[in-house]
């Protein structure tokens, strides 16, 4: 109700603006017409006096002259009130045209290159000199980037801010294209699949967890394509069980708006029971545990050593011992490649970007 109030009262406070300026504009008019039917009697009465005149202004002209200025309020209010809402109403019009000129993403499925259905089998990742950039006229953000990522390889991706580690993940997505270059999954290309063929097969868990509107049931399983066996094992792995389970409405307890029933850890616990729901062979964890305490980040980094321990996990790091047991970590630096090999290899060089990470971490 609370909230109700204030968005009437918000909409009130235009709606108040909306009429004062409508008031503001009429007593204007009104002062402007009346100037124009004083000056039409003035006109009026000098040209009966003004000799030289050879037309002789009757008296019925004269009325008819001031009711023309009589009316002159009307017309006047009648065009500048049109010319406001023309100008109002055309914006929805520029929206729709600012738009519909918008470059759009590509097709949702391409049906002349139809992956396999197991695919990914391996989980296979490999970037060849691939570059790209947010939009034509900003630089790359990543560069000539040559990467092969192995089958259920665990690779952490670090690098200080701005070095393109989420810009790697978005570009696995497709959320941006490549300038040149490309990314195959399983050697298929993925710059040749639709984006549902693709976005299917890849499942990410991000930094700030997403959650709809709705029941957790609907929030695990939109689609409804598993069974409320499947979802409760999900929830058991998740440590979700014992607290769903305590609800009245069980799998049917409502989330709220953006999860706002939920803690945060519980609605990171809530993506990770999502992920685990799909288990597709990629997982993409994008700092998934740089908004929980440590003690949500230790149940969620021991499921995914587990629960996905047969797939490829690309890890962006927020707490470098996240990732200090990974297979390989790739250290990038301003879009490039900086570093790339296994944890001992990289923190025995001391003059290396990863070793420096390392040391201001206190982890060396």
């Amino acid at each position: 109700m609370k909230q109700s109030e204030e968005m009437v009262e918000e909409n009130i406070v235009y709606f108040f603006a909306g009429w004062a300026a409508n008031r503001w504009l009429a007593i204007r008019l009104e002062i402007m017409a009346a100037f124009i039917v004083f000056l039409t009697a003035i006109f009026c009465v000098m040209s009966t006096e003004i000799a030289y005149l050879k037309t002789h202004i009757t008296s019925s002209l004269v009325g008819l002259a001031i009711s023309y200025a009589l009316n002159s309020t009307q017309s006047l209010n009648f065009l500048i009130r049109n010319i406001s809402d023309l100008e109002s109403n055309i914006v929805s019009i520029e929206r729709i045209k600012e738009y519909s000129e918008v470059p759009q993403e590509a097709e949702w499925n391409n049906h002349q290159h139809q992956p396999p259905r197991s695919w990914p089998e391996n989980g296979t990742i490999e970037f060849k000199r691939y570059a790209a950039r947010y939009r034509p006229e900003l630089d790359l953000v990543l560069r000539e980037i040559d990467v092969k990522v192995n089958p259920r390889e665990k690779v952490g991706i670090v690098g200080r801010t701005g070095a393109g580690k989420s810009s790697m993940t978005v570009a696995l997505f497709r959320l941006i294209e490549a300038s040149r270059g490309s990314i195959t999954i399983d050697n298929i290309n993925i710059g040749e699949l639709g984006l549902h063929q693709l976005r299917n097969k890849v499942t990410i868990l991000p930094q700030d967890p997403v959650l709809f509107s709705g029941t957790i049931r609907e929030n695990l399983d939109p689609f409804t394509n598993y069974s409320d066996d499947r979802i409760w094992e999900v929830l058991e792995q998740s440590y979700l069980k014992e607290y769903v389970d305590k609800q009245a409405e069980k799998l049917n307890y409502e989330c709220g708006e953006g999860g706002q029933n939920l803690s945060v850890g519980q609605r990171q616990l809530i993506c990770l029971a999502r992920a685990l729901l799909r288990k597709t062979k990629i997982l993409v964890l994008d700092e998934a545990t740089a908004a929980v305490d440590l003690e949500t980040d230790d149940l969620i980094q021991k499921t995914i050593r587990t629960a996905f321990k047969d797939c490829t996990i690309l890890t962006i790091a927020h707490r470098l011992n996240t990732i200090i047991d990974s297979d390989r970590i790739l250290v990038l630096d301003k879009g490039q490649v900086a570093e790339y090999d296994s944890p001992d290899t990289l923190l025995a060089n001391e003059k290396g970007i990863f070793y420096g990470m390392a040391r201001d971490a206190g982890l060396v």
